[in-house]
């Protein structure tokens, strides 16, 4: 999409890493500015006086709130004594707004360009060291909170997060109210200055995990930051691999909830999704609702979601092999039968699976690209035209279609989203193990699978655990959901506890 230059000398005054002091002199402190932002057509400056004292308001058109600006000017104006000398004016002024939701005085270029760059008016006086950062942001910028396309739930919040992290922090303060909560924000990115926030809970986090999630934010080297998937590529553990090893959710609940089993959480300014810190294999299967629904529907679900994931990984494979090499594996009525509706075809049964998986595959991602009307219409249509138009020319058998079918209606009932990315891309390469040496090849592949995994980390915290290392007290959340009363315990009146 971009690609990140490196930054020659000249340039690196662009990452404003200036940290020498504001100037007394107004005239100074505005060429100074007038340098830095230097052919930004939507950088303001404006003369204020309010009273004796002369100054400059600066800040970016769009990204402050005028009116609200309008307004904290006026109120600083009530605040004023006669004989009040600029510096104690500015600390006063820190004191005593009522009308800006935040002060904050600067004595630094570095602060003085953050606070801009972020949406802040920046107020300077003549003959004073000091810059009031005045804090009156445009909500305009923010969508308003709606439910969240990629995480439907039938019974369970309707809320979902958005792009601003301080509303995000709000959503999820709102639902653990206790003092553990801890936020600590960084910013990433030598040129984009992204705002990301740490956030975790407090004797339930896990100190090393905390300690390593921050080490590795603070270590990030990238020029722009603008998502949440590239400062998970940048401080994951398996770079190479396609598992995922971070959780990634747009649900308030979904974070809360994670939060209390100790995890990490990582929220980006202009993104909704948030990585969450460690995650295992097996949180790819579940979903929120399973604990919004009594266990025993929850556990029913979830053991379905495990018997299609095989389905969605193996079934291409298996078909392949018991077509190509075991026979025998298949009863003889339906050996016979599949024979008998291969027989027109003139390709190979892996031909077949590759060509029919491929166009599924673009089907179902023509549809996401569409608007929804058209992309449902094109998504049903298309499968069914298509299958149907390729077995009446004898181009594919029609098991094949029914096959393919089953296997992409599989893929759907796994509930995340990166988990069902993978299981899709792993298919392929078990496919062609399949054409060369059947069974043995799935056995191959299934084994090289386990490998993988069993070597994979989270941040420190096994991939397959609690199954691989074994942990008795893990498994009530896993190959079943346990009733709530046995997931979670009593603590005291700030929160509850993981019973592990």
């Amino acid at each position: 999409m971009f690609r990140q230059k490196q930054l020659t000398k000249a340039e690196e005054g662009i990452k404003y890493t200036d940290e020498s002091r504001l100037y007394e002199d107004l005239i100074d402190n505005e060429k100074k500015l007038e340098e830095i932002f230097v052919n930004c057509n939507d950088f303001y400056i404006k003369h204020v006086n309010i009273k004796e004292h002369t100054g400059r308001i600066v800040y970016i058109n769009g990204l402050v709130n005028n009116d609200q600006l309008d307004d904290t000017l006026l109120d600083f104006e009530k605040h004023y004594y006669e004989g009040d000398s600029a510096t104690y004016f500015m600390e006063k002024l820190q004191k005593s707004s009522v009308v800006s939701e935040e002060t904050t005085l600067m004595t630094t270029w570095q602060d003085v360009i953050e606070h801009i760059t972020k949406g802040d008016a920046v107020l300077f006086f003549n003959k004073c060291l000091h810059g009031l950062a005045i804090s009156g942001r445009n909500k305009g910028l923010d969508r308003s909170l709606t439910d969240p396309p990629t995480e439907q739930v039938l019974r369970g919040s309707r809320i979902g997060l958005i792009e601003n992290t301080d509303v995000n922090v709000a959503l999820i303060r709102n639902r653990i109210r206790t003092p553990y909560l801890k936020t600590e924000k960084h910013y990433v990115g030598d040129v984009s200055q992204t705002p990301v926030v740490m956030i975790y809970i407090d004797k339930y986090a896990d100190s090393s995990v905390v300690e390593e999630v921050r080490n590795r934010l603070t270590r990030m080297e990238a020029a722009i930051i603008l998502e949440s998937g590239h400062i998970e590529e940048m401080i994951c553990d398996g770079k190479r691999s396609a598992f995922p090893l971070m959780q990634l959710t747009e649900r308030p609940d979904t974070v809360s909830a994670l939060l209390f089993e100790g995890k990490v959480g990582i929220i980006i300014h202009g993104t909704p999704m948030v990585l969450v810190v460690p995650t295992t294999f097996w949180e790819g299967f579940q979903s929120v609702e399973d604990y919004h629904n009594p266990f025993i529907f929850a556990t029913a679900v979830r053991w379905l979601r495990y018997l299609f994931a095989l389905v969605a990984l193996f079934l291409p494979s298996f078909y392949i092999s018991v077509t190509t090499f075991h026979h025998e594996v298949l009863p003889t009525p339906l050996a016979l039968s599949i024979a008998t509706a291969r027989e027109p075809s003139p390709f190979p049964t892996i031909v077949e699976v590759l060509m029919m998986e491929i166009v599924f595959e673009g089907l179902r991602e023509a549809g996401i690209r569409l608007p929804p009307p058209i992309g449902l219409t094109i998504s049903i249509v298309g499968a069914l035209v298509i299958g149907e138009a390729a077995v009446q020319a004898g181009i594919v058998s029609a098991p094949i279609v029914i096959v393919v079918a089953l296997t992409g209606i599989a893929s759907f009932l796994i509930p995340k989203l990166n988990m069902n990315l993978t299981i899709r891309l792993c298919r392929f390469p078990i496919m062609f193990l399949s054409a060369i040496f059947g069974l043995y090849g799935i056995g191959i592949s299934l084994i090289a699978f386990l490998i993988h995994i069993t070597n994979l980390q989270s941040v420190g915290v096994p991939y397959l655990s609690p199954i691989a290392p074994f942990h008795a007290a893990g498994l009530k959340d896993v190959l079943f959901r346990a009733p709530v009363n046995m997931l979670y315990k009593k603590k005291n009146h700030h929160g509850i506890e993981r019973d592990d």
